[in-house]
């Protein structure tokens, strides 16, 4: 719906709005907003409607909550005729860090970058635009940067090993549900040197005792999370297949399913689909 064609623009003072729910916002998005505010001031109006002599915020609490910081007194508004007027947008998309860095790329076509930096709260956005370790990435790995399953500091460590290497590393670290910086450093660590890239990882641990006996603990601690999750999932599908064929047994006698059918037969009739699900067949 076009908000636009059903209301009216009108600056309203601060004192006379008020918020129809609130919402909690972390201090780095707060000074990103801050930041924001200063550098191109307040673009988007926010969208009301009236109720005696006070105007309830429909969509934009968070920049109404920013403006008496800023020493604004009054806010460009929207006006609805009620609150029924506006439908909010509860699942706003993010932007991925792919498209983040295409936005940075094309402002930077009109604005400078120390500008662009300070709009976002930022003190240097160099880092945010470099993404040469992106062409070296799997297309898996680089899909699972950029929806955020993993951070960019794992995916610039991915791109020192070849693709094979990195889809084990992500393997691995869906396994023992580790996706921290350390861990990936020490599977890049461990990787055969045919399967690194030509340009060679600096090893931060040389010539440090300390650094390296935590990596070897980092190590182990890995390992034994790996052989835990895997010997546990063998187990599990060791008793479920014994389970299935026990339960087969004993559905399959004529005096248990005669008594199951009549008196739980709802229950029968859900162990005979886990049973052809699991077998492909059906029971009796």
């Amino acid at each position: 719906m076009d908000v636009t064609a059903i209301s009216r623009g009108k600056d309203i003072p601060i004192d006379k709005l008020k918020p129809l729910n609130e919402r909690k916002m972390g201090k780095r998005a707060y000074k990103k907003l801050v930041a924001s505010l200063k550098a191109v001031g307040l673009v988007d109006p926010l969208c009301v409607y009236q109720e005696g002599d006070k105007y309830v915020i429909l969509d934009g609490y968070l920049r109404y909550k920013v403006c008496p910081e800023l020493g604004i007194e009054s806010v460009p508004c929207f006006v609805l005729p009620d609150k029924d007027a506006f439908t909010p947008n509860r699942y706003t998309s993010q932007v991925s860090p792919v498209q983040e860095t295409r936005m940075l790329q094309k402002s930077l076509e009109t604005l400078d970058a120390s500008t662009v930096a300070k709009t976002f709260g930022l003190k240097s956005i160099k880092h945010r635009l470099d993404k040469r370790f992106l062409k070296e990435l799997h297309p898996r790995v680089a899909r699972a940067y950029d929806s955020g399953r993993i951070i960019k500091t794992c995916a610039q460590e991915l791109a020192f090993v070849k693709p094979s290497r990195q889809l084990e590393i992500m393997d691995m670290m869906k396994k023992t549900q580790d996706f921290s910086a350390a861990y990936v450093r020490t599977q890049i660590l461990r990787t055969p040197p045919e399967l690194c890239r030509k340009k060679k990882r600096k090893n931060p641990w040389t010539g440090n005792s300390r650094k390296k006996q935590e990596l070897v603990k980092k190590l182990e601690l890995a390992e034994s999370r790996y052989d835990f999750y895997s010997s546990l999932y063998r187990q599990y599908v060791t008793d479920l297949l014994k389970m299935c064929i026990y339960m087969r047994r004993l559905v399959t006698k004529k005096k248990i399913r005669a008594y199951l059918r009549e008196h739980h037969a709802e229950m029968l009739q859900r162990v005979e689909a886990i049973l052809f699900e699991t077998e492909g067949k059906k029971v009796g």
